[in-house]
């Protein structure tokens, strides 16, 4: 095993990590949690959760990743960082399902039901793909179409903000210029999805 003093600061792939669980590396288990809980405390916490039951709930996922890795050849089909989404969001489902709070879900069967926990990776894989191609939708769009629209839809400035901070006459213009890049921006994320 190659000596690296601290671990956090480095990049590690998922293969390495796998690879560290199947081992008993303790300085991967801590990189699990410095990388991946965030998000899955958020997701839990965002719905009726504490961050308590967000620890025990991560903590159980990763005993799940943990068993699959060491009890069974374990292929993994998609991030490291979306199975355990997935096993969490599903153990927690299942959770709040016990408490007795209403879900927007149908049916939770129980956990071992893996293709659940597999749709739940393939939907999630689909939305970062989403995310990753109106990234490089908005990058290939360029300025100012990639501010004026950063501005309005992620950092809500109001059209006679934008019309100020671009210098339009009326915000009359500036709302035709935001539709001009919206209709520019998704033709270019279609145009890349045809070509996939």
């Amino acid at each position: 095993m190659s000596k690296i003093k601290n671990i956090s600061s480095i990049e590690v792939s998922d293969t390495e990590i796998i690879a560290g669980i199947a081992v008993g590396d303790n300085r991967i288990i801590n990189k699990i949690y410095k990388s991946f809980f965030p998000s899955i405390a958020h997701m839990i916490v965002s719905n009726n959760g504490s961050n308590d039951e967000a620890k025990d709930v991560f903590q159980e996922a990763v005993m799940v990743l943990y068993d699959k890795i060491t009890q069974q050849q374990f292929e993994l089909n998609s991030k490291l960082s979306t199975f355990l989404y997935a096993v969490s969001r599903r153990l927690w489902l299942k959770q709040l399902s016990r408490k007795g709070h209403t879900l927007n879900t149908t049916d939770i069967s129980d956990f071992e039901d893996i293709l659940h926990v597999e749709e739940d990776i393939q939907e999630h894989q689909e939305i970062e793909n989403q995310f990753e191609q109106m990234n490089e939708a908005m990058y290939q769009l360029g300025e100012p179409c990639q501010t004026l629209l950063k501005d309005f839809y992620i950092k809500n400035l109001s059209m006679q903000e934008i019309t100020e901070k671009f210098g339009y006459t009326n915000s009359d213009n500036a709302k035709t210029q935001k539709y001009k890049c919206l209709q520019r921006l998704k033709k270019i994320f279609f145009t890349n999805k045809i070509k996939e």
